[in-house]
């Protein structure tokens, strides 16, 4: 029974594997339809009477997609994704010292973590999710341009309530396709990134407004353009809002 039992978990561990890498390679060029984490929102939001149920998502390449919200996005989230190999060492150590405080910052999860969370996991916080997390991160970075990353990122992320990916919330908020979104547009819908429930485009609080004006002024440090093939300037004289 114990030689059954171990035999069984074995060839589980190695179809896991197995599978992971196929999908990750399967992602590196097909367009992503559906997440787990979209799955798991829809009987919350058919059970929750303050929220309506919706799923808007579509997707779109990142050559259809606006330059200011790339740029955006990696102001608000994650100023040395072109730099880091999936994981901010700095940025989760600033985390973990200001935790230890008492402090209330961001975790100094990555864009890359973010994509790999969304695009493979539930939304559990748990040391296991976090623990397939990194494996999963490790993977996308190990087998996608750092392009892809932001392509499938802008694509499966949440920007208000059932609202997913950039070209849905484009046309949901400002009524024209992602290509068409400004500078201000672009640092608006980033600046409801932390948490797309709480923060809202459509009637961004004093704090979002902030943050939007902090996030466009990052991208102007940044010449409000990002190119994939050059290293990332990070910011770190101006320090991002607090909430209030």
């Amino acid at each position: 029974m114990i030689k059954k039992f171990f035999s069984l978990f074995w060839k589980g561990v190695v179809f896991f594997f197995m599978a992971s890498i196929i999908g990750v390679i399967v992602f590196k060029w097909m367009p992503v339809s559906i997440t787990p984490t979209m799955i798991y929102n829809l009987p919350k939001q058919a059970w929750d009477s303050k929220r309506k149920f919706r799923l808007e998502k579509d997707w779109e390449s990142i050559d259809h997609i606006s330059e200011n919200v790339q740029l955006a996005v990696v102001c608000a989230e994650d100023q040395n994704f072109l730099e880091h190999s999936g994981f901010d060492l700095k940025a989760i150590k600033k985390a973990m010292k200001s935790n230890q405080k008492g402090k209330k910052i961001k975790g100094g999860s990555t864009i890359s973590q973010q994509t790999a969370k969304n695009l493979f996991l539930l939304p559990h916080r748990n040391y296991i999710r976090k623990a397939f997390e990194v494996y999963f991160t490790f993977l996308i970075e190990c087998c996608w341009s750092k392009e892809r990353i932001m392509e499938v990122y802008l694509n499966i992320i949440e920007f208000g309530d059932g609202v997913y990916g950039v070209q849905a919330a484009s046309q949901h908020f400002f009524h024209k396709d992602a290509h068409q979104l400004t500078n201000s547009q672009a640092a608006l819908l980033a600046a409801v990134l932390p948490n797309p429930l709480k923060y809202q485009v459509d009637h961004p609080s004093p704090y979002v407004l902030k943050r939007k004006r902090w996030i466009s002024r990052q991208m102007s440090h940044w010449g409000n353009n990002l190119e994939f093939e050059h290293n990332a300037f990070s910011n770190e004289d101006e320090n991002e809002p607090k909430e209030e």
